[in-house]
């Protein structure tokens, strides 16, 4: 009985680690948050997110690794945290100064006018996005 239960422990040990590997993501709102992130951040984070974009090098301080973002969250993607980033209309403390262009305010200055349920849908789309560019823990 011992062994069994052992084994139904690290069973459930595996499945839990393997479940940390890929954040979960709606996939339809990835696809649409990957044109936005081609649009608006691969110059500076690269086409997969890794920090590299061609304006890199050109910024006091360089992008983050986006890839990253749930194995530097113990292997949970921070989709809070990233949406709260990308918006950047409210001071997040954690976070320090803010480098990054506001894009809360960049997504509401479009040619259909000023509508906060699209810009929560441009920044819910990029989150999702990010959260399917996760590297694999290793």
């Amino acid at each position: 009985m011992r062994r069994l239960t052992l084994g139904l422990t690290g069973l459930l040990l595996v499945v839990g680690l393997a479940a940390q590997e890929k954040p979960t993501y709606d996939p339809a709102e990835a696809i649409m948050g990957g044109s936005l992130f081609k649009t608006y951040c691969a110059s500076c984070h690269g086409k997969g997110g890794a920090g590299d974009g061609p304006l890199a090098e050109s910024l006091k301080f360089g992008p983050s690794d986006l890839t990253q973002l749930a194995r530097k969250n113990k292997g949970r993607f921070p989709m809070d945290s990233v949406r709260d980033t990308i918006d950047g209309r409210r001071a997040v403390k954690a976070h320090g100064g803010s480098d990054m262009p506001v894009w809360g305010d960049a997504f509401k200055v479009s040619g259909e006018g000023y509508d906060e349920a699209k810009v929560a849908e441009r920044i819910k789309q990029l989150t999702h996005f990010l959260a399917s560019i996760q590297a694999a823990d290793k």
